[in-house]
């Protein structure tokens, strides 16, 4: 055993038992080695990190981290190094080296690192290297994996007993696991749990009598309908999509910039809702909204869907080095939001567990890469390039003022900035110090995050400026104010994307555009109004090895993931005017074609996990090998098939499901052996207790406080802050609203700040509004009560509840505590809170019953 342990370490360390004098042939135990694990990525076809491994000079030359190989000394030469772990990122990347094989790599460089001339610059041809890393073949078994294949519709288990086709499914799994069901819940509580799940507010008590007292058959059925055609229901339900679309009003990151016109695709969402706009068309206005036949200002709006992600600075085109950083948000939100698959993990190499290969990646990302950023105006053309051409001629006239300015101030911003780098440490102010040029990559990061970081502002300037600088740029503040009067009052806007004209092609001989006539002058910049007049080209897009922007490999065509298309769907469907490549029309149509297997298996889960408090499939975002399987995967599929052939209406799926008794059924029923064999509720034997969502929270206090403002749609509400929140805020905006009814909207309204998510919100678990999200966290933390207990927003609403109950029965303390009950949970106190709250007016006021009201367990669930 000791012996076998020394074999051990002494192979770990490199050394060769046989010998580290025994000469290393490259042709015989190195060169076979580059070529199965180096020459992928450091050869013919490309060179990471600038490194070339096919010759003994370019391996000494080495690459942007130095020499590769010291002959002689192996225990200073990058390779050896890498390869046997001792620095990082341990190499290969696609898997470790034998012990045996660290060690004859030691022994060869030791040894000079011979390398005979016959294999010097050996190496696969290119074609072939490029092929054996980019292609990933897909055995038949993947495909037989539940997810992958299409839902076949199930015949519906016989059940004399039960009539909806749920529960026939439900119940056949109840009884395999030996479970009992509850009976169905009290009409007061299906009230309020249709009301809150539909709506997101409870019922008002006239609502609740109208219900209550409607005693003639299909009661619940026109309650449903009642809801359904709300429109409060589209707050309620476009919520939970824009969840998934990672919707908010500002750009994240450092600064966090404000995003002007972005609520209108948020309203935008609660219309589509709203109107029950099919599935398919819903998702096929978000992703290629400017590219249907029926392109409207409601489809252009939509596109904001694919721009909805987080963003560095103000436009895309002022950090053009962060588009492939943006390009996988998008990919990773239609891949987990659209299609329950964790796509974005092969961006880097074939996906570690399921059989999504790095091509796939390429591919969806050559459908999307032509995108650019631009604002589409939501007015006639006329009035639209009257604008822009108004606009156009003040800018022109502001450039040269401000780059004026720029000059005055500059001099000043450089000794302001020198001052303040001077805080950070030595190494930092070397790597600012050092020319551009000559910066190694570690000090080039170093200098750009805190160039970028420090900034100098005009009230600084000012303590140092010099008198006739300071007058000089008064004059000129002063023109630019002039002119910026002459500004024309904004059009409307919706912040979306098209295709970006990155080159043009003529239609025919002669057809070349004059310089600057109708094609866009920044690749990453675009017009609606502005289109060139050739037939749209879009730019091209590679394969990436292992992720590198400068590592390119194939050209890629776009293409869906491999392993659940069926047949040879179109990858691109240009329109007939040319302006747009089809690529996202082609992928819109993919996602939402009935030969999909995935895309209505998953929205139907969504809408059973909202429903119920948790999917049929738990984890929403991931139906692959890493999540969990389906509890009953024949339902599933049987929801599928009939949600596609119900036109891929949502609605429809809400009265399928509603009108079922497992929706019906109560939550507090008990039953010790079913709890027993199945503790966490999977098959659903009795209803799932849900805690609101942090915006419904808000809401339901707002409507039983009577404080709530109904109003439909527009710019977002900014409830008051208090002052040290507000002081934390170093960029982006917070405007400074009365607490009163502009600001007591539904919550779905308010500003969505990703630098600074609205408190109340946060507490009650705000999911991260950076990405997109499947499934919200549930917390119970100490924060949430002292918010309910403490909050100035709690306490007001509370005292508005108690002057509603007071001027509905003034003077009448047993009228008002039934009717404080029936406000808040939407049914009349029990004998015996009727006594204790008897006696707790005796010696509390009006306003401690109903904030006591606004704090109870069942006031914050959905039982």
């Amino acid at each position: 055993m000791a012996k076998g342990r020394l074999i051990s370490i002494l192979s770990l360390c490199g050394w060769s038992l046989a010998g580290a004098d025994k000469p290393v042939s490259f042709a015989t135990d190195i060169q076979p080695v580059f070529e199965s694990s180096c020459w992928k990525c450091h050869g013919a076809a490309i060179q990471l990190s600038k490194l070339d491994l096919r010759t003994r000079e370019s391996a000494l030359k080495g690459g942007e981290k130095g020499p590769a190989i010291v002959p002689g000394k192996a225990a200073e030469s990058k390779l050896y190094r890498l390869i046997a772990g001792l620095e990082k990122p341990a190499m290969p990347m696609d898997g470790k080296l034998s012990d045996s094989q660290i060690a004859t790599f030691k022994n060869w460089i030791d040894q000079g690192a011979q390398w005979e001339a016959a294999a010097g610059g050996a190496s696969r041809d290119t074609v072939a290297q490029l092929s054996a890393l980019e292609e990933m073949p897909i055995p038949s078994e993947a495909r037989k994996y539940w997810a992958f294949q299409k839902p076949v519709r199930r015949p519906v288990p016989a059940d004399a007993e039960l009539r909806h086709p749920i529960d026939r499914f439900l119940e056949q799994a109840r009884r395999d696991k030996g479970l009992k069901h509850a009976p169905l819940a009290d009409r007061s509580t299906l009230l309020r749990r249709a009301y809150l799940d539909l709506t997101g507010r409870p019922p008002a008590p006239a609502e609740a009598a109208e219900f209550l007292n409607d005693a003639a058959p299909g009661a619940w059925e026109r309650l449903i309908e009642k809801l359904l055609a709300s429109p409060h229901y589209g707050e309620r339900w476009g919520r939970h999509w824009l969840d998934v679309a990672r919707y908010a009003d500002s750009n994240g990151f450092e600064h966090d910039f404000n995003r002007p016109n972005a609520w209108r695709y948020r309203d935008y969402v609660i219309r589509s809702f709203n109107r029950d706009t099919p599935y398919n068309v819903f998702l096929a206005e978000q992703i290629a909204g400017d590219e249907l036949d029926w392109v409207t200002e409601d489809s252009l709006v939509a596109t904001g869907f694919l721009r909805s992600h987080a963003k560095v600075g103000f436009r895309e085109k002022d950090n053009p080095q962060f588009r492939f950083e943006y390009l996988d948000d998008m990919i990773a939100t239609i891949g987990r939001g659209v299609l329950g698959l964790t796509v974005q993990c092969a961006r880097c190499h074939n996906h570690k567990f399921d059989p999504i290969a790095q091509k796939d990646y390429y591919r969806l990302q050559a459908s999307l890469f032509g995108y650019v950023e631009v604002d589409h105006p939501l007015t006639s053309r006329e009035e639209a390039e009257a604008y822009e051409k108004k606009v156009a001629g003040i800018e022109a006239r502001l450039s040269p003022l401000k780059q004026r300015v720029r000059e005055v101030e500059q001099p000043y911003r450089n000794t302001l900035a020198q001052e303040k780098y001077k805080k950070y440490p030595r190494n930092v102010q070397e790597a600012i110090a050092t020319p551009e040029e000559k910066r190694t990559p570690g000090q080039v990061l170093l200098a750009n995050q805190v160039i970028r970081t420090t900034s100098v502002s005009s009230q600084e300037i000012d303590r140092i400026i010099r008198p006739e600088d300071k007058a000089a740029r008064k004059v000129l503040l002063e023109q630019i104010h002039q002119i910026e009067k002459e500004h024309p009052k904004p059009i409307p806007m919706a912040m979306g994307i098209t295709d970006g004209d990155y080159r043009f092609v003529p239609d025919g001989p002669g057809d070349e555009p004059a310089p600057g006539k109708g094609v866009k002058k920044v690749a990453l910049e675009g017009s609606y109004l502005h289109r060139g007049s050739g037939r749209y080209q879009p730019p091209p897009s590679y394969f990436l090895i292992r992720g590198d922007q400068e590592a390119r490999g194939s050209l890629m065509k776009p293409g869906f993931v491999t392993v659940i298309t069926n047949g040879n769907p179109p990858a691109e469907l240009p329109p007939p005017d040319g302006h747009t490549s089809g690529r996202r029309r082609a992928l819109a149509e993919w996602l939402g074609s009935a030969e999909n297997p995935l895309t209505a298996r998953v929205i139907v889960n969504r809408i059973w996990h909202h429903h119920f408090g948790r999917g049929i499939v738990p984890s929403l975002d991931n139906f692959g090998k890493m999540g969990e399987p389906p509890t009953h995967p024949e339902l599933l599929d049987w929801l599928a098939v009939e949600f596609m052939q119900r036109g891929w209406s949502i609605k429809q799926m809400h009265r399928l499901i509603l009108t079922s008794e497992a929706y019906r059924m109560s939550s507090q029923f008990q039953d010790a052996a079913s709890a027993d064999k199945d503790p966490d509720n999977q098959y659903l034997w009795r209803f799932r207790i849900q805690r609101l969502d942090a915006e419904i929270v808000r809401d339901a206090m707002l409507a039983s406080s009577g404080a709530l403002n109904r109003q439909i749609g527009g710019p977002a509400v900014f409830p008051p802050l208090t002052e040290e929140t507000l002081a934390s805020m170093k960029y982006g905006i917070w405007e400074r609203q009365e607490d009163g009814p502009q600001v007591w909207r539904r919550s779905v309204y308010v500003y969505r700040k990703r630098g600074l998510p609205f408190p109340m919100f946060e507490v009650f678990d705000l999911p991260d509004q950076n990405i997109s999200c499947g499934r919200r966290n549930v917390s119970t933390v100490p924060t949430q009560a002292l918010t309910l207990l403490n909050s100035e927003f709690v306490l007001k609403q509370a005292k508005l509840f108690a002057d509603r109950v007071e001027e509905a029965s003034p003077g009448d303390r047993e009228r008002q505590l039934e009717l404080a009950y029936q406000i808040a949970l939407s049914r009349p106190p029990s004998t015996e809170e009727r006594r204790v709250g008897r006696e707790f007016l005796a010696k509390q006021s009006l306003v401690d019953l109903t904030h006591v009201l606004l704090n109870l367990n069942e006031f914050l669930y959905v039982r």
